[in-house]
């Protein structure tokens, strides 16, 4: 019969295997667990709503350890939404560390847009692009916002809604825009007015040569109390001023044009039928370019 110590030592390493047998089983993917399935955290859920998200999809087998494992990778705050691909059974541990760190394993889709894109042609292209974008929904938010989404190359993932798209675009826009802020300041100018100056640029200009001087032009003839006469905002033909709000969403080097124009002997310009940009300084001149590149 067993001494009292070989007991003691027995009963020890019985409680360890038994330790050992329920953690692995706690830790291990549950056996109906759903490879290549997926599951959307909602923005804004908390660690016990998703919790009992994963444990109703057989993600998880417990939810005190995955709460557990999430609160010691990153705290309870640090849950990332969005739609998380699982393609294969992962344990509890790689399931905490994913969600916790927003590795969501949905492949990620290429978007560029144009500089100049009006918000409703920034909508169309994402609803081309992510098949949960609401461009109703877009619209509804981004149209305010014309002049402010910063046209760029951006990437998103697949599931991504028009939320996502959105604090993208306001985020690259303040990204950019922060650092001239001062300089805009220093020109006595408004950020609403040089944004504005940089979408009518954008739309004016045929390239990289002709931005600042045209930039230049527009400048001068709002100081010298002229219509600005640009075709791509036609009330500009009507009144003087800028209009009253940006007519589409310029690019940095429209942008920078705007606060940096370069100052010429020129008030017109015209778009030849030849594709260049032509300059004169009065109106007779302007005349004889139309006769000239306008037939």
């Amino acid at each position: 019969m067993p001494s009292l110590d070989q007991r003691k030592i027995i009963f020890v390493v019985a409680i360890v295997v038994a330790l050992v047998f329920v953690a692995n089983i706690l830790l291990a993917a549950p056996a109906n667990f759903p490879a290549g399935g997926m599951v959307t955290i909602q923005e804004g859920a908390s660690l016990g709503q998703v919790s009992a998200l994963l444990k109703a999809n057989n993600i998880i087998r417990s939810r005190l350890v995955f709460e557990a494992l999430v609160i010691l990778e990153g705290g309870e705050k640090r849950v990332y939404s969005g739609g998380y691909v699982f393609p294969e059974k992962e344990s509890v541990l790689e399931v905490s560390r994913r969600i916790a760190r927003g590795e969501r394993r949905v492949p990620t889709i290429r978007v560029t847009i144009p500089e100049g894109y009006t918000a409703r042609e920034i909508g169309e292209v994402f609803a081309s692009k992510l098949n949960n974008f609401n461009q109703e929904r877009f619209l509804q938010v981004a149209t305010a916002k014309e002049g402010y989404l910063f046209p760029d190359t951006y990437f998103f993932f697949a599931l991504d809604t028009e939320e996502e798209v959105l604090r993208s675009l306001a985020e690259n826009y303040e990204k950019k825009i922060a650092p001239l802020r001062e300089e805009i300041v220093a020109l006595g100018k408004t950020e609403k007015e040089i944004i504005i100056m940089a979408s009518l640029i954008e739309g004016e200009a045929k390239g990289d040569a002709d931005r600042e001087l045209i930039s230049g032009i527009l400048w001068r003839r709002l100081a010298i109390g002229m219509p600005l006469e640009v075709d791509i905002a036609p009330e500009t033909y009507k009144k003087q001023g800028l209009p009253e709000g940006p007519v589409g969403n310029p690019g940095m080097k429209a942008i920078l044009s705007a606060m940096r124009p370069r100052q010429s002997e020129y008030l017109f310009y015209l778009h030849g039928e030849d594709g260049e940009v032509h300059f004169a300084k009065n109106f007779e001149e302007h005349k004889k370019n139309k006769k000239l590149y306008l037939k």
